[in-house]
């Protein structure tokens, strides 16, 4: 069987750097934070009283009143993205074969404020059970992508992929495999994660993982400094039209990149924690060569998972360099996240998104937020630290991993 050839068509985003696609790479590549002080509640009594929000967004601007009822954020940034790209890769929905079309998309959480709504108003209201007949419509995770088929009438593949923090990538690896399967011609995919909640917050801090840096939110993330403390929340959504490549090309679509490769893997190892010597992420960055055709030396840039954490960024870097070998001191890596901060299941989505862009302008975003070098890291290695540099980027790798021991990977190429 000949397998079909996966491109990206079009791109949305809604991120803590910009609410579409231009602003949110434009303040990526100038090497902008997107960290502030809570704004969504009272932070006072919480070990961390920052995060990385979504700024000036409006429901309302997308939504009626009645909709916005029934969408609970991550919902509704899955909407707003969706329809971006959607406009973005030109597509005509009035033509187009709704039957080989279809959406995955991937959420860690879901709908985590309104679950954490619905509870408090059953305390409130002395345990009487009157909840909201949307409460489970809208808490679901698998509601996003139902949602966003209803709009578009699109009727092929249709589901979410829950795998913590490797969610949207997962989805992602879904979504190319049916078209390469020819099972699918079109399909919209990424991921939303609206965790900057008291419950998000509250529960991350208990397990200690993030930063506590309230003195300084927009330096708070830094991936790879000897200093980093933990993980920035953040909030949003990314979303990718991939299409089959003869499909896009008879119509005539701007191409932005290639889907060549998808990877998988487990660590196997602890809940929470990464393998310590990068089992999992060697693994799956093997897998995903394998899966593209590509050797390490073919890979100009790595998005990396680089979530600012002690153990995590390290066992990357391990693995990094057992795959990569001589040619990893010859990579550009970068951790976004040091913008962005931590989109959880959305992460993928808007990483792979960063990527695409790298390959498009040839210029790979910085690792802000670096002051003090860990001597466990090898100098030799390229972190893009504070700076986009310019440089040939004809393919870059993408790793998302997350809670659970799940590790993903995705590599885009640019397109003749």
């Amino acid at each position: 069987m000949q397998l079909k050839r996966v491109v990206v068509t079009g791109l949305g985003a809604l991120t803590p750097l910009g609410n579409n696609l231009n602003d949110y790479w434009n303040n990526l590549k100038n090497g902008v934070s997107g960290a502030g002080p809570i704004t969504r509640f009272d932070p006072t009594n919480f070990k961390t009283k920052f995060a990385c929000e979504v700024k000036d967004y409006n429901p309302l601007d997308h939504f009626d009143r009645k909709e916005v009822r029934k969408m609970d954020p991550f919902t509704q940034y899955a909407m707003v993205t969706s329809a971006q790209a959607i406009e973005d890769s030109g597509l005509d929905l009035e033509t187009i074969d709704k039957l080989k079309a279809g959406v995955i998309w991937g959420s860690g959480i879901g709908g985590i404020k309104t679950f954490q709504d619905e509870v408090e108003n059953f305390t409130a209201g002395e345990r009487n059970p009157r909840f909201n007949p949307f409460f489970i419509p809208k808490m679901i995770s698998d509601i996003s992508a139902g949602m966003i088929s209803m709009k578009y009438g699109f009727h092929g593949p249709n589901f979410v992929t829950v795998s913590a923090c490797a969610s949207a990538t997962n989805a992602m690896i879904d979504a190319m495999t049916y078209i390469k399967l020819g099972k699918a011609k079109i399909m919209i995919t990424g991921g939303s994660e609206a965790s900057v909640v008291e419950a998000g917050m509250g529960g991350f801090n208990a397990m200690r993982a993030l930063s506590e840096r309230n003195d300084s939110p927009q330096t708070a993330s830094r991936p790879f400094d000897k200093d980093r403390d933990g993980f920035v929340l953040g909030e949003g959504s990314g979303a990718l039209i991939l299409e089959e490549y003869e499909h896009a090309k008879a119509r005539g679509a701007k191409i932005y990149a290639e889907l060549v490769g998808g990877g998988m893997s487990a660590d196997a190892h602890h809940i929470t924690a990464p393998h310590p010597e990068g089992l999992g992420a060697y693994n799956v960055m093997l897998n995903v060569l394998e899966d593209a055709q590509m050797k390490p030396e073919d890979i100009d840039y790595i998005n990396v998972h680089g979530t600012s954490t002690p153990l995590g960024d390290m066992s990357e870097v391990i693995a990094i360099e057992k795959v990569f070998g001589e040619h990893a001191y010859k990579l550009n890596i970068s951790s976004t996240k040091s913008m962005t901060g931590h989109l959880l299941g959305a992460a993928g989505a808007i990483e792979a998104i960063a990527s695409i862009m790298a390959i498009k302008e040839q210029i790979v975003p910085p690792t802000i937020n670096h002051f003090t070098d860990d001597e466990r890291f090898d100098p030799r290695l390229n972190f893009t630290f504070n700076k986009a540099q310019k440089r040939v980027v004809n393919a870059a790798l993408s790793n998302t991993f997350g809670f659970g021991g799940h590790n993903t990977s995705v590599v885009f190429r640019k397109i003749d």
